[in-house]
């Protein structure tokens, strides 16, 4: 048997609210929440915390896939990656190719990343729905 998560993505307005839906989803038992990291998203699907704690498998429904792809889109990944680029410690050279590459419109928006993530474990079924 396959668990099943539904991720409203009407919800997700913008990065912070992508992560308090995935709280809600997935870590309403934890003493804890995921920070808005994209490693902590990897981390949460290989499942050793939240609702994904041992399961073989899984299966996520995204409802509402297409106002997240908006609200993760081109404005909230400049702004992402712009304030990457104001802290100290990243790779000043990679972020700014990364933002080029948004602005020509060759470059992955945080909603590509996200589902690049996704897609990387293959034991977590990502269903868009409306």
């Amino acid at each position: 048997m396959t668990d099943r998560f539904i991720i409203e993505g009407s919800r997700i307005t913008d990065i912070p609210a992508l992560y308090a839906e995935l709280n809600r989803v997935f870590m309403e038992d934890e003493d804890w929440t995921l920070g808005a990291s994209l490693d902590a998203l990897d981390d949460l699907l290989y499942g050793g915390y939240g609702k994904l704690l041992g399961m073989e498998q899984a299966t996520v429904v995204w409802r509402n896939m297409d106002i997240s792809r908006a609200s993760l889109g081109l404005e909230a990944t400049r702004e992402w990656l712009q304030q990457k680029l104001a802290q100290p410690g990243f790779s000043t050279g990679r972020i700014s190719q990364q933002l080029q590459a948004l602005e020509d419109g060759t470059g992955q928006t945080y909603f590509d990343i996200v589902l690049e993530i996704f897609a990387a474990h293959p034991n977590i079924h990502l269903q868009p729905s409306r």
